[in-house]
């Protein structure tokens, strides 16, 4: 009798472990995937941000700083008309340029930046002064704008001042931050260090 309840309980002891290491296997493939739909889902989230550092030309999403905006402001002082920020990001100079009365619009190619920005101009009733797009900055013609605005990287500004100067019309106001046009002559600097803009301004004689 003494051995078969020595059996029955190597029996029930091996089960029960079975039981247990089953379930941990299980738990097991849970964090796996859970842990995988996790990394997947940064992964889908972050690829636009990080997507530009890809590319022949980056063009990172770096936001601007106050001061930067009062600078761009500052710049844009007795001009009116429509205005485009190339690489508009979260869109806050769109919204700062709109509220200053321009017809404001923003092209970005990372389509949460834009989504964001879209959001954004519904909550704060902006939608009619703003317009952001889904493009890449290359693509898109410049002709119908009067003012330019450009936080650029120094490894694009010689080919982005030789667009400006195909596309743009005669008296557009080009204000690049961060970094001056190669060849073209500022008509004034503001600013200092990071925060500095340079304003050009289209004439004939570079057409």
């Amino acid at each position: 009798m003494s051995e078969v309840n020595g059996i029955n309980y190597i029996i029930t002891n091996n089960v029960n472990s079975s039981q247990k290491v089953s379930q941990k296997s299980k738990f097991g493939l849970y964090l796996i995937g859970i842990t995988g739909g996790i990394a997947t889902a940064i992964s889908i989230v972050c690829f636009p941000f990080i997507s530009p550092a890809l590319r022949k030309i980056c063009l990172p999403f770096v936001p601007a700083t106050s001061q930067q905006i009062q600078n761009v402001l500052k710049a844009l002082e007795g001009r009116s008309g429509s205005l485009i920020d190339l690489g508009s990001g979260d869109g806050r100079i769109v919204f700062a340029t709109a509220k200053a009365g321009f017809k404001a619009y923003g092209i970005e190619l990372n389509l949460w930046l834009v989504w964001y920005s879209k959001l954004k101009a519904l909550i704060t009733r902006s939608s009619l002064q703003t317009t952001f797009i889904k493009q890449n900055l290359w693509k898109h013609n410049l002709k119908r704008y009067n003012n330019i605005v450009l936080f650029g990287v120094d490894q694009m500004m010689k080919d982005i001042e030789t667009k400006f100067i195909k596309e743009l019309q005669e008296d557009c106001i080009i204000i690049a931050c961060r970094f001056p046009l190669p060849t073209m002559t500022e008509i004034k600097i503001i600013g200092e260090g990071n925060d500095t803009v340079w304003v050009y301004k289209i004439s004939k004689k570079l057409q």
